[in-house]
């Protein structure tokens, strides 16, 4: 984003997006934006982004002085580190020069002078133009620097570690209102229907921000890209429908996740890797660590250095010097738990808050001299907002600025160390390895998705749920196929084995587990990867590891050889023939787990979320491979193909699937979404299934298998699910169910998954005239956050002795490695 007032002009400018929107709403369809309210892109040349141009040209006197956040505050101005070499080396070299030059977007003002250094091009401030070329460099409201000086002294914050991106102020509200602005005016217009708002944690004051937006809306249907980490619950008082699924995509994959594969696949990673198996937190731990000492340590040093300010300033704190408070910011900010504790200066602490920083410095005290311990309780207050000291209220301003700056470092740290470092090294099974997602957890039963999906329907009836985002790691089919390995663990571990002598030495042992289980994820009937993707995603993948490589301390000569090794591999028909022995070897599984996942995503919770072309299987993996272009035509083709036939492969089904759920969904949306969408488990006699019904008189059932191979090698038997009352009818099949006790072999002898619908309120017409069912849920005045209702443990009781009794019953001979 560089222009706020503007719809980029390539994608057809505003009237292009007015008549997508039109199309959109004709049928029936609402529009929901991805907005990044966070940051803006410093591009190159600089002055595509005129609010930014104006702030380096003019500084305190531009009218965007206060846009952007830290740009005043370095003594040498605003660190721009955009140099191949030091700035000595530079200008000795004669590569940056003084030019005149009329700027793109500014022709009104004629030639200006301009610092141009090869694609880059920089404002002069007033005044300096006439002075020789080192000191009109020196006097600008800015300091082109070597572009590893960043690290240590970047003074403008940015999105995680991406140098091309500066914080925007939104807190401030005349920035939000001008940033927008465009944004509103649409949404009032009719045009935009919804907000889907990316990485809230970044922001000075999420709930401030929800806050602004839901009234500036009219209480719009808002979702919050927020990573919930393990049992974190998404803050109570955010105006917002609930999350954009992260949360719901990492339980339905841990539900495919076999626990008695952890073994083995501990087992051969650590005989590849070298790395004890079980060890995610101390990875996690390293990581966070090194991301916070070295690509964050700006950030790490500049909230330090606002708090030995405070500190200085104060009599009673000023024996504790900036080392010991870097020392013990640090460690708080890698042992935080999650993305932020979500403190807001000028109100009281909550007590989880309070609990969740208690935590962090219990941890970070194990990790400090004992002499630092009394610094750590002055960071500790001071980061919860606390009257440390005798300053308080003359500092106040100073104080609220380290209690929002330590929520953002400790987003940034998180986002940075875990996902996109520890995910990268942990390689015991990748599929694990996601946005939002919870590893250490490996596997949840149905009964922990059932606890959780109710209370989430109850509490958060139109949040999203997601397999698969322009985001994740990988696509939610290559999860299913690497997944996958859990239940065959032991045939994986021992295929590993005779392949590792391959590959010891040849590369680095996590980059070459990761690798085995990206070729099994991506495996096609058509055989690997295209071989320029799979090195481009482990080029990347190795560069995010830190391990050997990196994108700042990179190593070409392995990076080159990991190349060669993957050329070498392509060539290889006895590897090759042993992964396409695999992938006949596990497609079952694979079916039953990625028709079941996509069965269950559509239908458990809110808005169900479809990236582009998920309706059918995709081996997309980390961006921009996940990023190309969707074939639409292709589906289209599918789609109506499929109206006059079964589907011949798993791609077809998948896309039979999609589109029948969705379908549904349109035909009874209250049975999904809103106040009348209530989730209740069904009671079955195996935990081989996910069973559930959707609506408060239920109008829908899913019932889904789990965990192939033992379906596999015993089938369901005689096992049961017990239906609600009525005539029920398949929508994938066609096939028809009376309520009661009904054997699940019968309800999935076609598909591993099954979606009923009630028969005696369906249309006769099996896809009824599309209805507006969407657009309600975007309009203003819809209560989307319902006060969550009390729970009955009278009712909670019954549920359980219930479930008891039922477990009692039919668990007399649980299936091998089944847990009821």
């Amino acid at each position: 984003m560089v222009d706020h007032s503007t719809i980029s002009a390539t994608i057809g400018g505003r009237a292009g997006f007015e008549r997508l929107a039109a199309e959109a709403h004709a049928r029936g369809m609402g529009v929901i934006v991805d907005v990044v309210p966070n940051h803006m892109g410093v591009p190159t040349p600089l002055y595509y982004n005129k609010a930014l141009w104006s702030v380096l040209k003019d500084g305190p006197a531009s009218p965007y002085a206060a846009w952007f956040d830290g740009t005043a505050e370095g003594a040498d101005g605003t660190l721009m580190p955009v140099l191949g070499a030091r700035i000595g080396t530079v200008l000795a070299n004669n590569e940056i020069t003084l030019e005149q030059r009329v700027v793109p977007g500014m022709e009104d003002e004629g030639p200006q002078p301009v610092l141009v250094y090869f694609d880059h091009v920089f404002p002069v401030r007033a005044g300096t133009e006439n002075l020789p070329l080192p000191l009109c460099v020196q006097e600008q409201f800015y300091r082109l620097a070597y572009w590893k000086v960043a690290d240590e002294e970047l003074n403008f914050r940015r999105f995680f570690d991406v140098d091309t991106l500066v914080a925007v102020r939104v807190e401030d509200p005349e920035v939000f209102d001008a940033t927008h602005a465009l944004l509103l005016d649409l949404f009032h217009a009719g045009h935009i229907d919804a907000f889907r708002i990316d990485h809230p944690d970044g922001l000075a004051d999420p709930r401030g921000y929800l806050r602004r937006l839901s009234m500036a809306t009219g209480g719009a249907w808002i979702t919050a890209e927020k990573i919930l980490e393990g049992h974190e619950e998404l803050p109570a008082d955010w105006p917002v429908a609930g999350t954009t699924g992260y949360d719901a995509s990492w339980r339905i994959s841990a539900l495919h996740c076999d626990p008695n594969g952890a073994g083995d696949l501990g087992n051969i990673a650590h005989v590849i890797t070298g790395d004890i198996p079980g060890t995610l937190p101390e990875v996690i731990t390293t990581s966070k660590r090194e991301v916070a000492t070295t690509s964050l340590f700006a950030e790490v040093h500049r909230l330090a250095t606002l708090a030995d300010a405070i500190c200085r300033d104060d009599i009673m704190l000023r024996d504790h010097t900036f080392s010991w408070i870097r020392a013990c910011l640090t460690e708080m900010i890698v042992a935080l738990d999650r993305y932020r504790a979500y403190i807001v200066p000028g109100e009281p602490a909550p007590e989880a808050s309070i609990e969740i920083v208690n935590e962090a410095a219990r941890l970070a005290r194990a990790n400090l001299d004992e002499e630092l311990h009394e610094t750590l309780e002055v960071v500790v207050d001071l980061v919860l907002g606390r009257e440390v000291g005798v300053e308080g209220r003359t500092q106040r301003v100073q104080r609220d600025e380290l209690v929002i700056r330590f929520q953002q470092v400790c987003g940034a740290v998180m986002a940075k160390g875990v996902e996109d470092t520890a995910f990268y090294r942990w390689t015991q099974l990748v599929a694990l390895n996601e946005v939002g997602g919870n590893p250490e957890a490996w596997s949840i039963n149905p009964d922990e998705f059932h606890q959780w999906a109710s209370t989430m329907a109850q509490e958060w009836p139109a949040t999203m749920t997601c397999g698969t985002t322009h985001d994740t790691k990988r696509s939610e089919d290559v999860r299913s196929r690497i997944g996958v390995l859990s239940q065959y663990s032991s045939e994986w571990r021992a295929l590993l084995t005779k392949l590792h002598p391959y590959a010891e030495g040849a590369i680095e042992g996590h980059t070459e587990n990761l690798l085995w289980q990206t070729l099994a994820g991506t495996w096609t009937a058509e055989g690997p990867i295209e071989r320029e993707r799979l090195e481009a995603y482990m080029l990347k993948a190795s560069r995010e590891q830190k391990i050997w490589t990196s994108w700042t301390h990179g190593d070409p000569e392995r990076e080159h050889e990991l190349s060669a090794f993957i050329e070498k591999l392509y060539a290889d028909g006895d590897i090759l023939g042993a992964f396409a022995d695999w992938y006949e070897f596990t497609n079952d599984a694979v079916r039953t787990s990625i028709l079941s996942r996509k069965a269950i995503q559509l239908t458990c919770l809110g808005v169900a979320d479809n990236y582009q072309s998920c309706e059918t299987l995709q081996n997309y993996l980390v961006d921009p491979d996940n990023r190309s272009a969707a074939d639409f035509e292709a589906l289209a083709a599918t789609a109506s193909a499929l109206d006059g036939r079964a589907p011949q492969d798993l791609a077809e089904e998948k896309q039979h699937l999609t589109r029948e759920i969705y379908r549904l969904r349109r035909r009874r949306p209250d049975a999904f979404v809103g106040a009348t969408a209530a989730y209740r488990p069904l009671p079955a006699s195996t935990g081989h299934a996910v069973c559930f019904a959707r609506g408060e008189d239920p109008q829908v059932v899913t019932i889904a298998a789990r965990l192939n191979r033992v379906i596999e090698t015993h089938g369901f038997t005689e096992h049961t699910v017990v239906l609600p009352a009525g005539r029920w009818r398949d929508v994938l099949t066609g096939a028809e169910f009376d309520g009661g006790s009904v054997l699940i072999a019968d309800l999935l002898n076609r598909y591993p998954a099954a979606v009923l619908e009630k028969t005696a309120d369906a249309e006769a017409d099996g896809d009824a005239p599309t209805p507006e069912i969407g657009i309600p849920l975007f309009r203003p005045g819809v209560r989307h956050q319902p006060t969550p209702t009390q729970r009955d443990d009278e009712s909670d009781a019954e549920v359980t002795g219930l479930l008891g009794w039922l477990t009692k019953r039919f668990f007399d001979k649980p299936e091998e490695g089944h847990q009821p």
